[in-house]
């Protein structure tokens, strides 16, 4: 999991692997899936706009999980 600021909401925004030997990559989020990049530290904030430009070719399309 991607390391980030305290999650209030509960929810996690979770962009899984398309290959086995790679991890998922998880950030803090609203119920709708929203990211508050504010909240994110450098690290996390390079990890999630890389996970964006990833999807379909690395990473599946990001799910909303609660817990």
């Amino acid at each position: 999991m991607t390391p980030a600021r305290e999650d209030r909401s509960g929810h996690r925004l979770r962009f899984r692997s398309l290959f086995r030997d790679r991890h998922d990559l998880t950030f803090p989020c609203d119920p709708a899936g929203r990211v508050d990049i504010g909240l994110l530290g450098r690290r996390a904030l390079n990890q999630y706009l890389f996970a964006r430009a990833v999807v379909g070719r690395l990473l599946l399309a990001p799910v909303v999980e609660q817990g």
